[in-house]
């Protein structure tokens, strides 16, 4: 293992006992999760959403169509701002580039052998590139956690680097796959790696193999994205992802950000839910009755 990331993680203030964790995310909901049970934060919170289609049965046809609902919400709902972004595989940009009419709705694609992260780096690199070429605005990797865990750090960091530099400038969401590394002090290292690495975002989960986001792995994240911007000066984006699929939940991941991060987090370019249930469970209850538009 590279000593120059064992030191930057040894350096980070960040707590990594799980017990402490769980008490801080518990006083923060315990103080301020029913101020924030409201109206105003839920538009905010579907405006935040990267509506999501990551099935084996996606078609050209079937992501058409998931995109022309985000054409007619626009339509028929100009009083509520929109998702933030449309993600999909990176086959299916060019078609949601070809289809979305919505000027303020980003194109998200998974990339990097999503969600396993397990091919050539080559691949990766292509796949990348590919996607951003057919018109993807943000990339959405996962950090390889057989290196990590396997201690080889600077694989881990040369990966995303790359990964980051064949993105051409659009943004690179990291994918830590918090449910595999389960610790805070697991958590606080790939975090702290990806944030040496160039990362724009860090994002809790992929959905598909292990446990989904948690508050207190979105805790652990909040505040090693805000111990590199106090070093740094750079802002890093935060993204739960995997199992948010009630407003409470939503509201939850609000509170923990805006507790943690403050005011200036609170804006879809730096906070994000991962979803494809939420958005139709947040539209019900901003518009005060069960709705399936998505």
């Amino acid at each position: 293992m590279n000593d120059k990331f064992q030191q930057a993680v040894a350096d980070s203030h960040v707590t990594v006992d799980d017990t402490q964790v769980k008490a801080a995310v518990e006083k923060i909901l315990a103080e301020h999760l029913d101020e924030n049970m409201n109206q105003d934060v839920y538009r905010f919170l579907f405006n935040t959403i990267d509506l999501t289609t990551l099935k084996s049965t996606d078609s050209p046809q079937s992501v058409a169509a998931f995109t022309e609902r985000v054409n007619a919400f626009d339509e028929e709902h100009p009083e509520l701002p929109n998702v933030a972004a449309i993600c999909v595989y990176p086959n299916f940009a060019q078609i949601v580039r070809t289809v979305l009419d919505v000027s303020d709705v980003e194109i998200a694609c998974v990339s990097g052998c999503f969600p396993s992260s397990q091919s050539f780096i080559e691949v990766k690199v292509a796949e990348t590139a590919l996607a951003v070429e057919g018109g993807a605005d943000e990339i959405d990797i996962v950090l390889n956690l057989g290196n990590f865990l396997d201690g080889d750090w600077q694989e881990v960091y040369d990966e995303i680097s790359e990964l980051k530099h064949s993105a051409r400038g659009a943004k690179v969401k990291v994918i830590l796959e918090t449910g595999a590394l389960k610790t805070a002090e697991n958590i606080r290292a790939a975090s702290v790696l990806s944030l040496m690495a160039g990362a724009d975002f860090l994002k809790t989960s992929t959905g598909k193999e292990y446990p989904g986001a948690s508050l207190e792995a979105a805790y652990v994240m909040a505040q090693c994205i805000k111990e590199h911007h106090e070093a740094t000066g750079r802002m890093v984006g935060f993204k739960a992802a995997g199992g948010v699929a009630s407003t409470r939940d939503a509201v939850a991941y609000y509170t923990v950000i805006k507790e943690v991060l403050g005011e200036s987090w609170l804006t879809n370019e730096y906070f994000r839910l991962g979803a494809s249930r939420l958005a139709n469970t947040l539209l019900g209850d901003i518009l005060g009755k069960e709705t399936k538009f998505f």
